[in-house]
This record gives C-alpha cells, sequence and structure tokens, in this order.
C-alpha cells in the first residue's frame, strides 16, 4: 500500500521539530568563563645574609693576610634599574664600591634610583674581616619591585667584587620563602691590576664588568664561589 500524502507531511514535520530541539552541549558555561584572576602579592620583608667562603684554604693563591669583604650595599627594584650588568662599563658607584669599598656616590646612584620610582629600598651593613660573622640586614619588596640587588668589594684587590644581580623573589603570585645562592667574583673593568695588592692601573676608558676568570678564582679549571648569600623572608 503507498503511503497516504498526508502521512508523509506529518513525518516530516515531526523531524523538523526534532532538529530544533537539539540538545545543549552540557558545561558549554564552565568552558568559556574567564579564568581566575592571578594572586596578588602584597609587600614582604627578607633579612639578607652574606657569609664569606673566600679562605685561604678555598683560595690558596696569593691570598692576602687582610682580606675582608667591604660594607655590602644593595636595593629592591624593578626590571628597569641594575646596580651592575655584565657586559655593560660599570657606573662610577660601582667603580668607587670596587676599587675602594666606598658606598658613595652608588648609594646616589640608588636614591635617585629610588625618587625615579625604580628601586624601593636601599640597605646596607659594615665589612666583615672576621668570616666567622656574616653580613646581615634586612630589605623590602613589593609587587612593583620583587628584585634584589648587592655588591661588596673583595678587599685588597684592583676592582673585583662579589655580587648578585636582578634576583626575583616573587613565585607563583607570591613571594619565596628562603632563597640561597653562591657569588662569584667580577672585575669592574676599571682598573688593569693582576693581583690583589697591584698597585692602580686605571683603564680609560672603563672596559665593561665580567665574571673574574683569573687564577685567583679559578680552582682544578672551576670558577669557586667566594660568599653565599641567602635571603629569608620575615613577613608577613
Amino acid at each position: 500500500m503507498r503511503p497516504h500524502p498526508l502521512h508523509l507531511l506529518v513525518i516530516a514535520l515531526a523531524a523538523v521539530a526534532a532538529c530544533g530541539k537539539k540538545e545543549t552541549p552540557k558545561h558549554t558555561a564552565a568552558a568559556s568563563a574567564p579564568p581566575a584572576p592571578p594572586r596578588t602579592a602584597g609587600p614582604a620583608e627578607y633579612t639578607v645574609i652574606v657569609k664569606s667562603l673566600w679562605t685561604k684554604r678555598n683560595f690558596p693563591l696569593e691570598y692576602p693576610n687582610d682580606a675582608r669583604f667591604s660594607g655590602l650595599i644593595g636595593a629592591s627594584h624593578n626590571a628597569r634599574y641594575a646596580i651592575f650588568t655584565v657586559g655593560r662599563k660599570p657606573t662610577r658607584g660601582l667603580e668607587r664600591l670596587s676599587e675602594d669599598g666606598k658606598h658613595s656616590p652608588l648609594n646616589d646612584e640608588i636614591q635617585t634610583a629610588i625618587d625615579a620610582g625604580n628601586a624601593l629600598e636601599m640597605f646596607e651593613t659594615g665589612n666583615l674581616k672576621n668570616f666567622r660573622d656574616s653580613m646581615v640586614t634586612t630589605v623590602r619588596v613589593d609587587p612593583a619591585h620583587p628584585f634584589i640587588s648587592i655588591v661588596t668589594m673583595i678587599q685588597p684587590s684592583p676592582d673585583w667584587f662579589a655580587g648578585a644581580s636582578g634576583v626575583s623573589l616573587a613565585e607563583n603570585g607570591g613571594w619565596v620563602k628562603r632563597r640561597t645562592l653562591t657569588l662569584v667574583a667580577y672585575d669592574a673593568g676599571a682598573d688593569a691590576g693582576a693581583t690583589y695588592t697591584s698597585p692602580d692601573r686605571p683603564r680609560n676608558p672603563t672596559r665593561p664588568t665580567t665574571r673574574a676568570t683569573n687564577r685567583h678564582f679559578v680552582v682544578h679549571g672551576k670558577v669557586r664561589p667566594v660568599a653565599t648569600l641567602t635571603l629569608v623572608r620575615t613577613s608577613p
């Protein structure tokens, strides 16, 4: 028997209605929801501890009898500021620090960065002669200034210093609890002296700052660190 045309029309209308009632896929709202905003850290305070590894046992070649570190100086800052950068010529402040152990005019350079909003806080200590002790101070960081940099002169020397540049304390939207790193020696590039007690041999013009890879700091073919830097969060 041939189907009646009316039956065919009913079947066609039912099919159209079924197509118009497609089930909405599950989880569509969740898939299109914006991701949760990252957590924003508030300010934090750290204790800064520098401990010497520069001993006669570790660095026997021509080790000076009056070995010491000048007082350290540093700052918390953003990515637009640096106390020193390998491959760049030293500022006048870094020259003076690395040659004489003086904090001025480096402290003025840091203050200028603070005034410009590129640094948050400067910190300093006295020098270190008894290597059983450490240089200890504190520094604040905040989300706009999450980096710290420090320098300290290796004394006596032509223009050698230890330091760290642009150490980030931010981690996963917050602040690291503790960070320890080793500090190697650097040649500021301002003096051509080759030994701890070389007479002044100023470079004119100055050269870019480099890692010190001379025989005094390379032992058994490897550059040895001269100090450790430990940063411990104390608040919040």
